[in-house]
C-alpha cells in the first residue's frame, strides 16, 4: 500500500513528466512562465529536455515547487551556467527554483535546496552555485539565498544588458 502524498512530498520530476500535451508539464510550464521575469520563458520541448539533462528535477507535491539543476557535464547553454563553467572545474547549478504562489511561506524552496544539497554531496560535488538578479532586483531571493550561506562570487549584465546579475555559491563542506 503507497503511503499518501502530503503537502512536502518531495518527488523526481522526470521527462515523461514533462512531455509536451501532459498535464504536470503543462502546470509546471505555467507556474515557471508565470515567473518567467526571475526565471525564464520556457517552450513544452525546452523544458522536457532540460528536465532529462538535469542533475536533480524535483517537485513537492502535485505542484506546489520545483527545481532543476544541472552538473557542469550537463548540455547547457544558459549565460549563467556558461559563466560558472567558465570558472569552475566542478559544480551544481541550480537553473531555477519557484514555489507557488498558494504554497509560499512553508519552507518548500529550502526544503528543495536541502535536497539538492545532500544529494550534490553524495555525488561528490563540493558547491552549489546559482544567480539572482540585480536589476531587476530581486531582494527576497537575495535574502534567502545569504541565509542558507551563499556568497558572492561575479556578476554580470547578461541578455544585451536588459539583466544584471550576481553569481553565488555554497561550499557543501561547510555544512
Amino acid at each position: 500500500m503507497r503511503a499518501a502524498m502530503n503537502a512536502s512530498t518531495l518527488l523526481n520530476l522526470t521527462s515523461a513528466d514533462a512531455a509536451p500535451g501532459t498535464a504536470l508539464g503543462a502546470s509546471v510550464l505555467a507556474l515557471n512562465n508565470a515567473h518567467a521575469n526571475e526565471l525564464s520563458w520556457l517552450e513544452p520541448a525546452r523544458l522536457q529536455y532540460l528536465v532529462a539533462h538535469a542533475f536533480l528535477a524535483r517537485r513537492i507535491g502535485a505542484l506546489d515547487a520545483f527545481l532543476l539543476a544541472f552538473d557542469q557535464d550537463a548540455p547547457y547553454d544558459s549565460p549563467n551556467f556558461l559563466w560558472f563553467r567558465a570558472r569552475l572545474p566542478r559544480f551544481v547549478y541550480v537553473d531555477r527554483i519557484v514555489v507557488a504562489a498558494h504554497a509560499r511561506g512553508r519552507g518548500l524552496a529550502r526544503v528543495l535546496y536541502r535536497d539538492l544539497f545532500e544529494r550534490a554531496a553524495e555525488a561528490g560535488q563540493q558547491r552549489v552555485v546559482c544567480e539572482v538578479n540585480t536589476r531587476p532586483p530581486n531582494p527576497d531571493s537575495d535574502a534567502f539565498h545569504a541565509a542558507l550561506g551563499f556568497a558572492e562570487v561575479g556578476h554580470a549584465s547578461i541578455h544585451g544588458g536588459s539583466k544584471d546579475v550576481r553569481y553565488l555559491a555554497r561550499d557543501l563542506l561547510a555544512g
